[in-house]
């Protein structure tokens, strides 16, 4: 009889888990739709016939399939020299980056360190306040940094959030490890490269994503501060003004001619929108796990 009252039960419990498993399933699948559906519908008119796509109609899959909207926009001046430089801010922004904001979190995270709370708190107020555009910009122009390509790295290197994601997680590392290193006559470098930083995967692939994406999308430095050097330009600058130029244009002539050519300035906009997101897009899935344990770990304390 017990066993017949406790096969009841377990099927009386499962009943109202499979309708939170379907709906959960029924939920998930509307989210990644809504998700997906303005992705692939710029996809589906960056492919299309820049005049056809002009009488609507088009959702997931091009009407008239074509290239020439991203042969448009590969065509455009200095887009070469924009992607190297962008390629290049990419790798050391976030190599230095990276190594700045753990330096400084592992100093921060050290219980011995006097000065923790005061410094912590420092960077925590330069989250909120800054000293404005038009000083910034006397500042790295004092500094030698406008008309050159240093302008993307060294201002980026320290950023609070960063090191404070940084520091939180390297104090959820147990003492005890550092403590077994100093008695086997390790030092503070040692201890930071060869028993933290492996320990940090996770926190450090998260935080170079969150570099790596701002830098890859970064163009109002250029525009600001490498607008009149042409070789360090960045894509995502060449980029907007092409989006910028063919917005502007509206009926002119220029555009009436384009729209012939079957290239238009929607056609256009959508194949730099799916350039610019391109490459993101497929560094993401290698990190993605690391992102998610980056984040979470270190939020619970026991």
């Amino acid at each position: 009889m017990k066993e017949v009252k406790q096969k009841k039960s377990k099927a009386q419990k499962s009943v109202p888990d499979k309708i939170f498993v379907v709906l959960n399933t029924l939920f998930m699948i509307a989210f990644v739709v809504i998700t997906l559906y303005p992705v692939l519908n710029t996809l589906a008119i960056s492919l299309n016939d820049g005049t056809d796509a002009l009488r609507g109609g088009i959702y997931l899959l091009p009407r008239k399939f074509t290239l020439k909207n991203y042969i448009t926009v590969l065509q455009k001046n200095n887009l070469l020299t924009g992607a190297y430089i962008t390629v290049l801010r990419t790798i050391f922004g976030t190599v230095t980056a990276l190594f700045a904001n753990a330096i400084l979190a592992f100093i921060v995270s050290r219980k011995r360190f006097l000065f923790k709370r005061s410094l912590s708190l420092f960077w925590v107020i330069t989250m909120y306040v800054n000293g404005g555009m038009i000083p910034v910009f006397l500042l790295y122009k004092n500094l030698g940094l406008t008309n050159s390509f240093w302008v993307y790295v060294i201002p980026g290197m320290v950023s609070a959030f960063n090191m404070l994601v940084i520091r939180t997680y390297m104090a959820g590392i147990p003492d005890s490890l550092e403590e077994s290193a100093q008695l086997d006559g390790a030092g503070y470098m040692t201890i930071f490269l060869k028993i933290i930083s492996p320990l940090c995967k996770p926190v450090y692939a998260t935080v170079a994503l969150f570099v790596a994406v701002g830098q890859w999308n970064s163009w109002f430095d250029a525009m600001l501060y490498n607008r009149m050097s042409p070789e360090f330009t960045t894509l995502q600058y060449e980029l907007m003004k092409l989006l910028s130029s063919v917005t502007n244009q509206g009926s002119s002539a220029e555009a009436m001619k384009n729209a012939i050519g079957s290239v238009t300035p929607t056609s256009v906009r959508a194949a730099a929108t799916i350039l610019t997101m391109l490459p993101i897009i497929c560094l993401y899935p290698f990190l993605q796990r690391y992102f998610v344990t980056g984040l979470t770990i270190g939020g619970v304390k026991e």
